[in-house]
């Protein structure tokens, strides 16, 4: 997945904001709305917290985003992109079904370890109280079951695959849901200024432990 970079710390009072080419200034707003929205849920996140944020006026972050709900659809579906792609990545070099497993799971926990913020924009408890926004995170969930259904080889029909790819994404759901609400540090995961390859070590224990569950039901899977 593509690093997410810090916001750019912002001005001190009474300084206009820093000038940036267009293309690095519309990052930056999305480095920061990602953190805004990750922190605050889409409800309580207003155009003014991201601009406060970010350092810069409101009406230039108009410029690079017509509403909240345009910024928060291209969030969610940068963050989506990346975590397909890391997936697909990670499970196209996989020796068999058993490996191709732990390696989903991998690129999966990575997500969650290296950039937890982008994990609860997608994945965070709070729904947004809006019919559109909704059907496309759950859209995202669908797509990235219909890419775990394309591992699970058991003779199975594609409803019954489907059924079960959604049950394995739920189990990574669930279970990082569960790490992010633990101390920093502890157990599982390395606290937020661990070095990389610290990090990469839990995701990769993370995988191993789910994928032992995962790999021994599905393994036992029979067409009805």
């Amino acid at each position: 997945m593509a690093a997410l970079p810090d916001p750019a710390p912002r001005p001190a009072v009474g300084r206009p904001p820093k000038r940036l080419p267009a293309r690095k200034r519309r990052q930056q707003l999305l480095d920061v709305a990602l953190r805004v929205f990750a922190a605050k849920g889409y409800a309580a996140t207003t155009m003014d917290d991201i601009a406060e944020a970010a350092g810069v006026t409101k009406p230039l972050l108009y410029q690079h985003f017509a509403s909240k709900r345009a910024l928060y659809l291209e969030l969610v579906d940068a963050v989506a992109q990346d975590l397909l792609q890391a997936i697909a990545q990670s499970t196209a070099g996989a020796a068999g079904p058993r490996q191709q497993v732990e390696a989903g799971f991998a690129a999966y926990f990575r997500l969650v370890v290296h950039h937890a913020d982008a994990f609860r924009l997608l994945f965070g408890s709070e729904a947004p109280d809006d019919p559109e926004l909704s059907d496309w995170l759950r859209r995202v969930e669908d797509v990235l079951a219909g890419a775990v259904g394309s591992l699970i080889e058991a003779g199975l029909d594609d409803e019954h695959r489907l059924l079960l790819a959604h049950a394995v994404v739920g189990m990574a759901e669930g279970a990082s849901r569960f790490l992010l609400t633990r101390q920093p540090g502890r157990d599982h995961l390395p606290p937020e200024d661990a070095p990389e390859a610290a990090k990469d070590l839990a995701a990769d224990r993370l995988a191993r432990r789910l994928a032992d569950l995962a790999w021994a039901g599905l393994r036992s899977v029979k067409p009805d």
